[in-house]
């Protein structure tokens, strides 16, 4: 599913979180090449798919000319996400904000769109995805006004994003929501343009391992049984 832009403009905002640290890489991760597109661009492109103006929050190298940047929080830098994601919430001038990783290439924009979506109908503080009874840390929804919640996360001792996302809506007195995708599957309200399977959309790529398993879920499949070919079903 994607929703019509026009559904999405001015209410929220898309930021792709591009200050790890990339260390298992042993380069930036923004500009390795997935399927012959920088990663930072893969992103750019999954939020623009989903009807949304992308920002990019955190980078360790210019990245200026794929989209307009947000530095991190200097104290803070090299911290973590929130060291990201406080800053860009700090700019942010619509009500909600969306927040995917650089390393996330085959997430879909109709996934994005959806929690968008649900965050704008629920008025939810948090919205995630979960899948199989695992909620994933991204992508990540946030109401504006979460954003003092999460620095104060920030500057403390624990700042796991999934506590601070926690802390914050239950501070705001607002739901925490986790979206089962497999739910969403099964009634239709998002699918894969690629077919992919849901495990494949929050393949996170850490290493060139992790590039070369991503890369692979592109590639044409070969037919299971040589004898009887795939057909089209009319």
């Amino acid at each position: 599913m994607r929703l019509p832009a026009g559904d999405l403009a001015g209410t929220c905002e898309g930021f792709v979180l591009a200050g790890g640290r990339s260390s298992r890489m042993g380069k930036d991760k923004s500009l390795v090449s997935f399927n012959g597109v920088p990663l930072v661009r893969c992103a750019i492109e999954i939020l623009r798919a989903a009807g949304l103006d992308p920002h990019i929050a955190g980078a360790r190298v210019d990245l200026s000319p794929y989209a307009p940047a947000v530095a991190d929080d200097p104290a803070h830098a090299g911290l973590g996400p929130l060291a990201g994601i406080c800053p860009a919430l700090e700019v942010c001038s619509a009500r909600f904000a969306v927040f995917i990783p650089v390393d996330l290439p085959l997430l879909p924009p109709g996934l994005v769109s959806y929690l968008v979506h649900h965050a704008q109908v629920t008025e939810s503080a948090i919205t995630l995805a979960s899948i199989c009874g695992f909620v994933e840390t991204f992508p990540v929804v946030i109401a504006r006004d979460a954003a003092p919640m999460l620095k104060a996360s920030l500057r403390s001792e624990d700042r796991k994003c999934l506590n601070a996302f926690r802390r914050a809506a239950e501070a705001l007195s607002r739901p925490c929501s986790a979206v089962p995708v497999e739910l969403l599957l099964q009634a239709g309200q998002i699918c894969d343009p690629d077919g992919l399977p849901p495990r494949a959309w929050f393949l996170s790529i850490n290493n060139t391992e992790d590039l070369a398993e991503a890369e692979a879920f592109l590639r044409p499949q070969p037919d299971p049984d040589p004898l009887f070919p795939r057909t089209s079903v009319p």
